[in-house]
């Protein structure tokens, strides 16, 4: 069975009506989704962020003609086109000046889909020695859970903050993403897997508040597919993760369930 969720809730997650889906399906700017063998569409992590980004893209004023090489860019395109975009929208009339100006803050993709504490917590990773790649899977993950569960975000920006203050944590987590190294059944993986399980629960901050907690215990399927995202590229890393939880839910943890 596959996994994701239909086209309706794929529109309410993302806030957008199931006829703007189809839309821009139509228009090429997101893939549709294979159909599961009930005959229904699924739509996953990946399709969710793309639908974001488009949205958020159409909302800031960018013609929907002009979506989709924006998000194909390179950096050096993206900042040309919208300079481009900006020039257009400039010479309309005075209503259209809130546009203009949001358009503007796009020549920074994270701070045009992310506020500026998310914006913070990702500019002290690569400091801190998380590569380049890691930052980019936190980055789609943010961007995803402030898009999906809005009433859990700022709590899981509190905890990240949390984390990155907290050089065992640190250290834990560099370590997690370097198991992508290791065989399958190496033995290891359930030994870190232990120790971080271990040290989130000598450290309760580092678990979220019980508000936060509580918010995405109410949206186990939105945070499946946030945490699945990018699982393929990283299976270890995937596995390592549930391991992890499946010890904290034993420990009385209310983590939402994959």
């Amino acid at each position: 069975m596959m996994s994701g969720v239909t086209i309706g809730q794929a529109a309410v997650f993302v806030g957008v009506t199931v006829k703007t889906v189809r839309h821009y399906h139509k228009l090429g700017l997101v893939e549709e989704p294979e159909r599961d063998s009930s005959g229904y569409r699924r739509y996953g992590s990946d399709e969710l962020l793309r639908l974001v980004q488009v949205r958020t893209l159409a909302a800031a004023g960018v013609p929907l003609a002009e979506t989709r090489p924006l998000l194909d860019a390179d950096a050096a395109q993206f900042a040309a086109t919208l300079v481009d975009v900006e020039r257009q929208l400039t010479a309309k009339i005075e209503e259209l000046t809130a546009r203009r100006d949001a358009l503007q803050q796009l020549a920074d993709g994270d701070r045009a889909l992310l506020p500026h504490r998310a914006c913070a917590i990702l500019d002290r990773m690569p400091g801190l020695g998380f590569s380049a790649d890691y930052v980019a899977a936190q980055r789609e993950a943010l961007v995803l859970a402030r898009a999906l569960v809005p009433a859990g975000f700022d709590g899981f920006l509190t905890q990240l903050e949390h984390w990155l203050d907290d050089p065992e944590c640190i250290d834990l987590t560099k370590r997690g993403w370097e198991a992508e190294t290791w065989e399958p059944d190496d033995l290891r993986i359930e030994e870190l897997a232990t120790a971080m399980a271990d040290h989130y629960l000598a450290n309760p901050t580092l678990l979220g508040s019980p508000t936060s907690l509580q918010a995405w215990s109410k949206a186990s399927t939105q945070y499946r597919l946030i945490n699945n995202h990018r699982g393929d590229q990283a299976p270890i890393a995937a596995r390592l993760t549930a391991l992890t939880e499946a010890k904290l839910r034993s420990a009385g943890v209310p983590i939402p369930r994959q």
